[in-house]
């Protein structure tokens, strides 16, 4: 009888998706809702001599009601217009100090705080003795700051401050005042766009040079859009004092970007400017970068740009004259910035592509130039006045340089460190080891002529971190330590060369990540946290990683998860689901690395499959599906073809083991995976569904370049035809699940990229679902919709895969 009614139900679903539903929200089996629901261990930041961990408290999910406030979509940004902060900020309601010298005792409760706390923008003081926040009210956003040595928290401003622009908070050199950014008091009352009557059409020019960007969301539309974002972007700046006085410091202006030089002498401060733009959001929009003392006084105007809306063709274009303007955190008051030899057009041939210029205060000289770069510069770690690690890259190669240079003499040769393919992950010699410097600033961790490194090590044989000393005179190096396990997963955090101490997080499949301090000298571990695994329902589920190869032999990998309770002797065979996300690659070899751990921690979010064991599914989770285009041909000139060849082997391998039944095999993914399942159910039959998430179907709706495709659509018609299944929509005989957040604001992927693929699959006579989740972006975010897309999930593949 049980039988019968889940047959009923089925056919009703089935039936009741040809036409339009409105259902309430709903809910998916009790298995899955369990690990769904559950409370999250809290996130971590420590002090830079790791005596202080804060521990942070926040809920998985946000509701419906939270996503549905006003909100404003303005050059790229999300505003809440009543509070002055994004719309889509994550906030934590609960802190808690736990100190790590002496007796430590179980973490303590901060004080003071809010009733209902949404905390954000976490900020260390220079001493490291105070942390500052802001806390967001009904009515708009406060600063708090919390004295770590009492565990007491206070608000410091009235609930007026702008954060619509970010960076918000920032300290003094005194540790006793702030820079902060307050709404401005020449704000005037915004437009409202739904009321206000046109005062005339909207007019867009082509003056004939290129332009060829790509299809940003949320950008202005009109003059009233253009007002209403001058509005929400002015701040007047005002300094704090920790005692809750305060003066106002500079009027009313689009602050972006506020830095303090290592002194604490200068600001470095950069306003947006007009003309705005109805093509690119505001990062592009024309902007000036000024130095003031730290009393306020303009000493030097240092960059300015022009809007930005006609860079050349190419990932690798950049925009003529100064960039990446930033202090040099060895020196006082130093600024460095680069700028383009190419002319930021990577079309040109030149030796070298960028030159490093520093300019000293009070910053009116000739620039002194550091180095060049033969890659696209992309930054600098300082050491002292001798010692800097320089860095550089170029995209359509992966070639990744790493420069040993001396500041002080640009006419010593820089050398060359590191020359290497950065998605080669088997060769990466790790990250700089880094420390607080007297001036509170990052710099290289130096102990007389060596440096030091961190590293993932990846490897053949699996992954197995590591720390190395690196000599900086004969570039020799030595392995200080390197992690043994096979049985679980060691990352590490930082280290600390004078007390020989790292910091070290360790998890397996079952045991939850926590903090540990490992001191190499005595090679014993000091346990920080004592995080509980709340998924126990999954924890005896067997994980492994497995290896195959694709028909034309690149080793490819896949997470491997088998059922709750499933018995691998007697090796029933269940419907699984695979689930992946295609990367491009320009070489073979980077692309059949293993960069998986079956030592993971099992960690269910919402987008996961990993549900799906509790419903007697085989899951390979993370398949890889490399797209190779090696020498002159281009990843996505075969990307269909190897597409299928990388679902084809993974399920092979599987079937091989005699897990699964390859009749009853799913296919999900999100964004440029749902990309990826609608190509596979178009052109292969190896799938009896798919589910894809905030996906683009149709190439031609991003002319301009889309992932890692860099050609436009005139370039290269016939790519962006075979690779769009919007084209092939009448070869979609797969029931496909389509789901998608109606406020999606990722590039590209538009709502209109799904409903237009569900229509030509309709008016083709294909079987489909549309879900559009109400006030949901990219990635979705209100518990209502995460539960209700789980359900549907489950729903269609208990229908069409079991």
């Amino acid at each position: 009888m049980m039988k019968q009614l889940a047959f009923i139900f089925l056919v009703m679903f089935a039936v009741s998706a040809a036409g339009q539903q409105n259902l309430d929200y709903q809910q998916p089996p009790k298995e899955i809702l369990e690990l769904v629901d559950v409370p999250l261990a809290p996130s971590v930041i420590m002090d830079e001599d790791k005596e202080v961990m804060l521990l942070l408290y926040r809920d998985t999910y946000v509701t419906i009601e939270n996503l549905s406030r006003d909100e404003l979509r303005l050059a790229g940004l999300r505003i809440d217009p009543v509070t002055n902060i994004g719309s889509r900020v994550r906030y934590y309601n609960n802190l808690k100090i736990r100190w790590l010298t002496g007796d430590r005792t179980a973490p303590v409760q901060v004080l003071g705080l809010p009733a209902e706390p949404r905390l954000a923008n976490f900020t260390w003081s220079p001493d490291q003795q105070k942390i500052a926040m802001t806390h967001t009210t009904a009515d708009g956003v406060e600063v708090w700051v919390l004295d770590v040595t009492t565990a007491i928290a206070k608000a410091i401003t009235p609930d007026m401050v702008n954060a619509n622009l970010g960076n918000v908070v920032n300290w003094f050199s005194d540790s006793q005042h702030l820079l902060v950014k307050m709404v401005a008091t020449m704000r005037k009352p915004l437009v409202d766009t739904e009321q206000a009557v046109p005062a005339g059409p909207t007019v867009s020019v082509s003056d004939g040079r290129l332009a060829q960007n790509r299809t940003y969301q949320d950008l202005l539309q009109n003059k009233n859009d253009e007002f209403n974002f001058e509005q929400m972007a002015m701040s007047d700046l005002y300094k704090v004092s920790v005692d809750g006085t305060f003066e106002k410091w500079m009027h009313g202006a689009m602050y972006a970007g506020i830095d303090f030089s290592p002194d604490g002498n200068y600001i470095m401060i950069s306003t947006i400017e007009r003309p705005f733009s109805y093509l690119v959001p505001y990062n592009r929009f024309p902007s000036v970068t000024r130095v003031y003392t730290s009393d306020g006084v303009e000493v030097e105007t240092i960059v300015e740009v022009p809007l930005i809306e006609d860079l050349p063709k190419g990932f690798m274009a950049v925009r003529k004259g100064r960039r990446i303007a930033g202090w040099r955190n060895d020196l006082p008051a130093s600024i460095v910035f680069a700028e383009a030899l190419d002319g930021g057009d990577p079309a040109n041939e030149v030796e070298y592509r960028d030159a490093v210029f520093h300019l000293d205060a009070p910053f009116e000289q000739v620039p002194k130039l550091l180095l060049k770069t033969i890659n696209r510069f992309s930054g600098i770690r300082w050491g002292n006045k001798k010692v800097a690690i320089a860095s550089d890259y170029w995209w359509n190669t992966r070639n990744t340089k790493t420069y040993l240079f001396n500041p002080s003499d640009p006419g010593e040769t820089a050398v060359v460190i590191d020359d290497r393919n950065y998605q080669d992950r088997y060769s990466d010699p790790g990250s700089f080891v880094m420390t607080r410097n007297e001036m509170s600033k990052s710099v290289l961790a130096l102990e007389g002529n060596n440096a030091f490194l961190i590293g993932e090590g990846f490897s053949e044989e699996g992954q197995f971190p590591f720390v190395d000393r690196l000599n900086l005179k004969n570039l020799k190096k030595k392995r200080l330590y390197q992690s043994a396990y096979t049985d679980r997963m060691e990352e590490l955090r930082s280290y600390d060369p004078d007390s020989d101490r790292l910091l070290v997080r360790i998890e397996s499949p079952v045991d939850y990540p926590n903090y540990y301090f490992r001191h190499l000298k005595k090679g014993d571990l000091d346990q920080l946290t004592f995080f509980e695994n709340p998924f126990k329902s999954i924890q005896d589920v067997h994980k492994e990683v497995i290896t195959y190869q694709r028909e034309d032999g690149l080793e490819l990998t896949g997470t491997l998860y088998l059922p709750v309770g499933y018995d691998m002797e007697k090796k029933e065979k269940k419907p699984m689901i695979l689930w992946a996300y295609p990367t491009e690659f320009k070489d073979r070899t980077s692309a059949a690395q293993n960069t998986q751990n079956p030592n993971s921690f099992t960690f269910p979010y919402y987008g996961s499959p990993v549900y799906w064991v509790t419903r007697g599914y085989v899951v390979l989770d993370d398949a890889a599906f490399p797209i190779v285009g090696e020498g002159e041909e281009e990843p996505n000139d075969s990307f269909r073809k190897q597409l299928v060849a990388n679902a084809k082997a993974a399920i092979d391998a599987v079937d091989a083991l005699g897990y699964i039944d390859r009749g009853k095999v799913a296919v999900g993914g999100h964004s440029y995976g749902a990309f990826m399942v609608a190509n596979l159910l178009s052109h292969s039959d190896l799938f009896a569904a798919g589910i894809a998430r905030s996906g683009a179907y149709n190439r031609t709706f991003t002319p301009f370049g889309f992932q890692s495709e860099e050609r436009n659509y005139w370039e290269a018609p016939e790519v962006y035809y075979r690779m769009s299944p919007f084209m092939h929509a009448d070869k979609m005989k797969t029931p496909l699940l389509l789901i998608h957040g109606e406020a999606d604001n990722n590039s590209g992927t538009y709502p209109m990229q799904s409903e237009r693929y569900f229509n030509a699959i309709k008016g083709l006579g294909g079987t489909a679902r549309l879900v559009i989740l109400p006030k949901e972006s990219h990635g979705y975010r209100a518990k209502e919709s995460v539960l209700h897309v789980l359900w549907e999930q489950d729903q269609w593949l208990e229908l069409y895969c079991k």
